[in-house]
């Protein structure tokens, strides 16, 4: 009955490694497929972040464009201010330095009847 029980012994070791060995083989099968699926989930997240950046990205270039061309108009529009009161600015030069008494006169006369009537346009 030794034998047989040495026998047994040595089969069911023999058939537990085995076993054992079947066992961690589907249990590391296992783990692959969890972590596989643990990957492709964060890949997903990943895919979605970047998606995301990319439209913020371009939101914000089409917002630079739109600040660059508004400045630029608004430059060209202070280039175009800029020459219109040098104009004026050389009319009134020319004007102070005849020291005509009668284009003093007009030009004081415009600014009283230009004030008063925006007096009376905001009143």
């Amino acid at each position: 009955m030794n034998s047989r029980r040495e026998y047994r012994s040595s089969r069911n070791a023999l058939f537990d490694g085995i076993e054992e060995g079947g066992i961690r083989a589907s249990s590391s099968y296992a783990t692959h497929e969890i972590a596989e699926q643990d990957n492709d989930h964060a890949m997903d997240g990943l895919e979605d972040r970047v998606t995301m950046l990319k439209r913020l990205t371009a939101d914000i270039h089409e917002e630079v464009d739109g600040q660059n061309r508004s400045l630029d108009r608004m430059g060209n529009d202070m280039d175009a201010s800029r020459g219109i009161l040098s104009g004026t600015m050389d009319r009134f030069k020319r004007v102070f330095e005849t020291k005509s008494s009668r284009n003093m006169v007009t030009l004081v006369t415009s600014f009283v009847v230009l004030f008063l009537l925006i007096y009376y346009l905001t009143k």
